[in-house]
């Protein structure tokens, strides 16, 4: 029932001085946070631009959801995201308090099932990750650090036009090398830390279908 994985990207843009400090959230400069959704295929599903840099993910999202043109989530179905974001039940994020980073289980197997959840989740959660870092390689308009000369909305429309030919390439060239970069990129980023998770009414819903994939994963990972 998992369809993909959401994350947001912070996309350097030129605003003016008194727009600047609403802008400027992780970076030292202005950036806009991009919301987007990806299939395991690599394929966006979802794009949303124009969000200022200081904008948590978790706002982003539900705005995502309830705009006229959503993230469109079926009945039963989800997508995974971090800590950053709300635990829903269209939104299953990782349980908090325990090891999650791929490379925090390089030395130790999981030892319980939330661990074990941790596990996989993190391990397919990733492919958001590598879709923006491959995003970004073939399209370095978007991921460099200087200013760009390009208005606010025009940066956001190259945004939208990159992410459309992303997924038009990876129908036509997976680039096997480019991909394999990203990889290693990705293994040499420092661990993150689990943000703080807000909460809202279907928490519970949430938190009872993490529940149930969790106990199920750890019975057959034991009696295996």
């Amino acid at each position: 029932d998992c369809l993909g994985a959401i994350d947001g990207t912070h996309v350097r843009v030129k605003v003016g001085r008194s727009d600047a400090p609403r802008f400027r959230g992780r970076k030292d400069w202005p950036t806009q946070n991009v919301f987007a959704a990806c299939d395991f295929d690599m394929k966006f599903t979802y794009v949303l631009g124009g969000w200022e840099g200081t904008a948590s993910d978790s706002r982003i999202l539900k705005d995502v959801l309830g705009r006229e043109d959503p993230l469109i989530i079926p009945q039963g179905k989800y997508y995974l995201g971090d800590a950053g974001f709300m635990l829903k039940g269209q939104i299953i994020t990782p349980y908090r308090g325990v090891r999650y980073h791929l490379k925090e289980y390089s030395r130790r197997a999981p030892q319980n099932p939330r661990e074990l959840f941790n596990h996989r989740h993190s391990s397919l959660r990733n492919v958001i990750e590598r879709t923006f870092g491959v995003l970004k390689k073939r399209f370095p308009i978007i991921a460099s650090g200087t200013e760009p000369h390009y208005s606010f909305d025009t940066m956001t429309n190259i945004v939208l036009a990159c992410c459309i030919l992303h997924n038009f390439l990876r129908g036509v060239d997976n680039d096997e090398s480019l991909l394999a970069e990203v990889d290693r990129e990705l293994m040499e980023q420092p661990m993150d830390t689990m943000l703080t998770q807000a909460r809202e009414d279907d928490h519970r819903e949430g938190s009872t279908i993490r529940d149930a994939i969790a106990y199920e994963m750890w019975t057959n990972f034991t009696n295996n």
